[in-house]
């Protein structure tokens, strides 16, 4: 019997919590650390170089067979390039960290919509309901007057979260990979295709590497190394001890973390409207993560 079949309703373990913590700090931070190194470096640029120092952690593990291709060219492209491509443009445009990190998390009731036009997957009305309220949030937050000036972001940052949800509803038809060799894949998949689009578009990026400092290099260590690998390899090992249901409405948290440190160091505004709005969001894609939840117990049961 395994793991999860033996305990999946046992509470979580110190080490579960453990992890949980850590990804929750790791991306938050991340999301910080995308915003520190867009100062200074080109969004795609900074984007390839992330992924160069991830593929130098994850080539290894890229080898084959590589099951059902044309879905994974499809998880890849729109996983890799696309979404942090727009990821990383977004935290450029964006003049605080904040607006931008609440927005990110509307991957997660995407994904509902989505997996419901393209796979038919049951939409409840408790989902619908948490989608609105997610989106009425991410609205009411970026019309406050000192967040208005950040809508392009907030835009780019829903389309990016709109890519990373439609690669999520890809990947539950797609034949099982390792967690790891995906990740390998993405990132070897997202250098060449962010390194060449910043050639095209981009400018002066010599100067903008050399007058880099040690803390973006920093960020991007973080973003290549503990984001990218770490914090991955921790979700998946948290799934595949639990349900994927029971662990990832912890993950909610993330944008906090993101906030506070917005706010701490980087100069962020937050008016009661921001707040409000924040939470409203994260309300509507907790109910949204909770239905989801909630549906996939019920079809395990079945």
């Amino acid at each position: 019997m395994t793991a999860l079949a033996a305990k999946p309703h046992h509470p979580l373990t110190l080490l579960e919590i453990g992890a949980i913590v850590a990804i929750v700090v790791i991306w938050g931070a991340n999301n910080a650390a995308a915003k520190v190194a867009t100062e200074t470096l080109p969004p795609l640029l900074t984007g390839a170089i992330r992924f160069a120092i991830a593929s130098l952690c994850l080539f290894a593990v890229v080898r084959p067979p590589f099951p059902n291709w044309k879905s994974l060219l499809l998880i890849v492209l729109l996983g890799g390039p696309l979404h942090y491509g727009l990821i990383y443009i977004g935290f450029w445009l964006a003049d605080d960290v904040s607006p931008a990190s609440v927005a990110a998390q509307l991957w997660i009731p995407f994904t509902a919509l989505f997996a419901f036009l393209l796979l038919g997957e049951r939409l409840t009305r408790f989902a619908l309901i948490g989608l609105v309220v997610a989106l009425v949030g991410v609205a009411w937050m970026a019309v406050d007057p000192h967040a208005l000036h950040d809508w392009s972001a907030i835009l780019v940052v829903i389309a990016a979260s709109a890519a990373w949800a439609m690669t999520t509803v890809i990947a539950r038809r797609t034949t099982s990979i390792p967690p790891l060799k995906m990740q390998g894949l993405l990132a070897l998949t997202a250098l060449p295709t962010l390194a060449l689009g910043s050639a095209v578009f981009e400018r002066d990026q010599i100067e903008a590497v050399r007058s880099a400092t040690p803390l973006v290099w920093g960020t991007l260590l973080w973003a290549g190394v503990l984001s990218s690998v770490v914090a991955t390899t921790l979700v998946f090992w948290l799934v595949q001890r639990r349900e994927a249901g029971r662990v990832t409405p912890y993950f909610l948290a993330t944008p906090v973390v993101s906030i506070a440190i917005g706010w701490g160091f980087l100069g962020d505004v937050l008016t009661p409207q921001i707040l409000t709005g924040a939470a409203l969001t994260m309300a509507g894609v907790g109910v949204v993560a909770l239905a989801e939840r909630g549906l996939r117990a019920g079809a395990a049961k079945a």
